[in-house]
C-alpha cells in the first residue's frame, strides 16, 4: 500500500470513532471500543510500521530544532506517521474526556463541541473541557 492509501484508511477508522463518541458516547458498542481503545491501537500498529520505515530511509529523526522538524516532514513516511499519530493521540484525549465525564456528568450538548474541538483541533478542545470541568467542580 502506498502511503496515500494509508493516510486515507487511517482518517477513515478515525472519523467513525469520532461520531460514535460525539453522537452515541453509551452505546455499548461505542463503549467497548472506548474501554479496549480498540482504534487508537490500530492506529499505533500503522504509527510504528510508518515511523520505523522514516528512520530506516531518512536516519533517526532530529527534534532539536524548528529546522530540524521542518526536515522531517519532507519524507512522506514521517508525515504520514505524524499525521496517525495525531489521530491516535487526538482519540485518547476524546476518549479520555468521555471517561471523565462519567464522574462529572456533564450535559453532552457542552461535551460535544470538547470533542469536536479535539477532533478537529486538539488542544483547543482538550482547554475548552478543562475549562469546563473546572467550572463544573466549583
Amino acid at each position: 500500500m502506498t502511503p496515500t492509501e494509508v493516510f486515507s484508511i487511517a482518517s477513515k477508522i478515525a472519523i467513525p470513532m469520532w461520531i460514535l463518541m460525539i453522537f452515541l458516547p453509551k452505546w455499548s458498542v461505542t463503549k467497548f471500543l472506548i474501554n479496549f481503545k480498540v482504534i487508537p491501537l490500530v492506529l499505533s500498529l500503522i504509527y510504528v510500521v510508518y515511523i520505523f520505515q522514516a528512520i530506516r530511509i531518512g536516519g533517526m529523526m532530529d527534534f532539536s530544532s524548528l529546522g530540524s522538524v521542518i526536515n522531517l516532514f519532507t519524507e512522506e513516511n514521517a508525515v504520514l506517521a505524524g499525521w496517525v499519530h495525531y489521530l491516535a493521540f487526538d482519540l485518547l484525549v476524546g476518549m479520555w474526556i468521555l471517561d471523565q465525564n462519567k464522574k462529572l456528568e456533564i450535559n453532552q450538548f457542552l461535551i460535544a463541541p470538547c470533542l469536536f474541538g479535539t477532533f478537529m483541533f486538539g488542544p483547543f478542545g482538550f482547554l475548552i473541557f478543562m475549562i469546563i470541568k473546572t467550572i463544573k467542580q466549583k
